[in-house]
């Protein structure tokens, strides 16, 4: 296998391993925009690809597994809203508590339901995504440099993985040209002053933890009706985690969330590489080592080399409507 070869490989393994990833960090992006700090990703990401995967087993069809995530990860995200902005309580507090919540529930669920030790069944074809390719991608595939970026980077993925990366632009949009981003950011910012304007800061927050909610149902339902053929019991291993440090790291931004994700997506995907492959000069790495080595790049760039991330200057504070 040629150098070129190994690249393109690598780089199709990282858009892959990334689609979850700008899913779960937009998603955090629409709330902590709104000023409403999210660290139940995992959670909701997590409950979302068991109710893909069971509805998928159950009725065969991945269009329900798809609409169950969504509509599972909305009710979760509203359970968040409901203790962060009509109760005022603990963002982080509530976001934790989703997190062990459904850790454990879609285990116990898993089990009672299938009897699989938390798993669901294995989903046939149907009930699952099946690749795209493009026009043409087999006949080109051998042609130099191009066949292969064609046939084999572009072509060839789900199509949760382009729904992906047009949410970036489309996040993008929302958020800097039309009149419900405006008021979002302003929300996040200095909700005194749009509460003044006669807008509903507690309106304009639940409807960013429905966006939310819908973002984390297509991270959730990508890894268990894409990436593997059902749920397995943690199957987001931490991912919802490593969006929020790519959401930090990229500043709150769209296109730099994307750029994140594909880093961090990279460094997953060759970690998986170097599995049983010593490195030149180097010898065996541990694999935990490159596990680890997203949260480390996140903390020595943040420190040293793209500045201070600053967040929302009202987030995390629940917000009391002045008499």
């Amino acid at each position: 296998m040629d150098f070129f070869h190994v690249i393109v490989v690598l780089l199709e393994s990282t858009i892959r391993v990334s689609v979850p990833l700008i899913f779960a960090a937009l998603a955090g992006l629409f709330t902590e925009r709104a000023g409403i700090f999210d660290i139940g990703l995992e959670g909701k990401m997590l409950g979302a690809a068991f109710a893909a995967g069971a509805v998928a087993a159950i009725t065969q069809s991945v269009w329900l597994g798809l609409l169950a995530a969504i509509l599972i990860s909305i009710a979760l995200s509203l359970v968040h809203g409901y203790a962060s902005i009509t109760q005022r309580g603990n963002q982080i507090v509530s976001g934790v508590a989703i997190n062990f919540i459904v850790a454990g529930s879609t285990v116990i669920l898993g089990e009672a339901w299938f009897r699989q030790g938390g798993r669901t069944p294995a989903l046939a074809e149907g009930a699952r995504f099946q690749t795209i390719n493009f026009p043409f991608a087999d006949a080109i595939r051998e042609v130099p440099l191009i066949g292969p970026i064609y046939a084999d980077l572009l072509s060839g993925h789900f199509i949760l993985t382009y729904v992906a990366f047009a949410m970036v632009p489309l996040s993008w949009w929302i958020l800097y040209r039309t009149r419900f981003g405006l008021r979002l950011r302003a929300v996040g910012e200095n909700p005194g002053a749009v509460d003044t304007a006669g807008i509903s800061v507690i309106w304009m927050r639940y409807r960013a933890v429905i966006c939310c909610g819908i973002l984390c149902g297509f991270a959730g339902a990508y890894l268990s009706l894409a990436m593997t053929a059902g749920f397995v019991k943690g199957m987001t291993a931490g991912k919802g985690y490593i969006a929020l440090a790519a959401l930090i790291f990229a500043k709150w931004r769209p296109f730099n969330i994307m750029l994140a994700c594909l880093l961090f997506g990279f460094l997953d995907a060759f970690a998986i590489r170097l599995q049983g492959n010593p490195l030149p000069l180097i010898g065996q790495v541990p694999v935990q080592l490159m596990q680890a080595l997203p949260y480390i790049l996140t903390v020595i760039l943040l420190a040293g080399f793209i500045g201070k991330a600053i967040p929302p200057k009202a987030g995390g504070v629940p917000y009391v409507k002045e008499r």
